[in-house]
């Protein structure tokens, strides 16, 4: 290795700490608000509001999953509480796919690093295609004569 070659590295390697080191508070204060969401949210309030009109179910789980971003795998495991609570295939599909897609709570952090504008019009865009997959998953469901609740 180059003298230059170990200088560029150490400059990229400074520039990466400091960029780090920026973003640190943004990325644990993201996280602290996601526990605290996680937390807040329990499967009994949702199905406690979910059950009513098709539609809006799809819009109030798809803002209740976009508000508690988390792990898939806790998403699933919500999913299927919420389902077994009587709450619709469309509003839980709408929760899931809109917990692991769309993420307001990141979205500080997001915004960070790629720009103001594209994590709102990433947020915005996966939003309204989670509508349209959970329709589109139900439909494909019922379409094939499976047994949904």
């Amino acid at each position: 290795m180059t003298t230059a070659s170990a200088h560029r590295i150490g400059t990229s390697l400074k520039k990466t700490g400091h960029v780090f080191m920026q973003a640190l508070p943004v990325i644990a204060g993201m996280l602290l608000l996601t526990s605290l969401v996680l937390t807040l949210f329990s499967p009994q309030l949702a199905a406690r509001y979910l059950g009513g009109n098709d539609f809006a179910d799809a819009l109030l789980g798809a803002a209740l999953g976009s508000i508690a971003a988390g792990p898939p795998l806790a998403s699933y495991v919500l999913g299927g509480e919420l389902l077994a609570g009587g709450v619709s295939l469309l509003a839980v599909t709408a929760l899931v796919v809109s917990w692991v897609t769309v993420g307001l709570v990141q979205l500080p952090a997001e915004a960070l690093f790629l720009g103001r504008r594209f994590a709102l019009a990433r947020n915005l865009v996966a939003f309204v295609f989670t509508l349209a997959v959970a329709w589109l998953t139900v439909q494909t469901l019922h379409g094939l004569g499976a047994n949904t609740p």
